[in-house]
């Protein structure tokens, strides 16, 4: 099966890596990783975002590593847009977590405009860190957790 997942990616953390091992399970996989543009738009907190280039190398070095064990094909490209990839015929499934469920169901509608079958859409439930909050690249930025949800001890 052809697989499709997007996001800013920044940085990558337990949560990420949850999702990239479904969408390995499933087949091979194309990530959409925002542009710098797009990355701003999609924030619903205003924080810095590295630069693509530097989030592409980062995300190619993860989906390598998994995507040996699966013996499977992956894609990093450009997202400049939500919907971005995942609107293309060529893919069976799109792997999202449970806030970015909404944007696939708006993908199979523009799918379905298009004539185009629908994706099924696996969500993949959050990482939760050792507070019980969910694992977010935020409260990593922030200073509150690493990237596999251990409390981060402040001065």
């Amino acid at each position: 099966m052809n697989v499709a997942l997007g996001g800013t990616f920044d940085p990558i953390h337990d949560g990420h890596r949850k999702l990239f091992e479904r969408a390995f399970e499933l087949g091979d996989v194309t990530v959409g990783l925002t542009s710098d543009e797009l990355a701003a738009q999609t924030r619903s907190v205003d924080r810095e975002v590295r630069p693509f280039e530097a989030r592409e190398r980062d995300l190619e070095d993860e989906l390598a590593a998994i995507a040996e064990g699966y013996g499977s094909e992956f894609e990093v490209r450009k997202l400049e847009e939500p919907t971005g990839i995942a609107t293309e015929p060529k893919f069976d499934v799109l792997v999202v977590s449970p806030e970015t469920k909404a944007t696939g169901e708006r993908i199979n509608d523009i799918r379905a405009e298009r004539g185009v079958d629908p994706l099924d859409i696996e969500v993949v439930d959050h990482v939760r860190a050792d507070d019980g909050d969910i694992i977010s690249s935020t409260r990593i930025v922030n200073g509150e957790i690493d990237e596999h949800g251990n409390l981060v001890e402040s001065d």
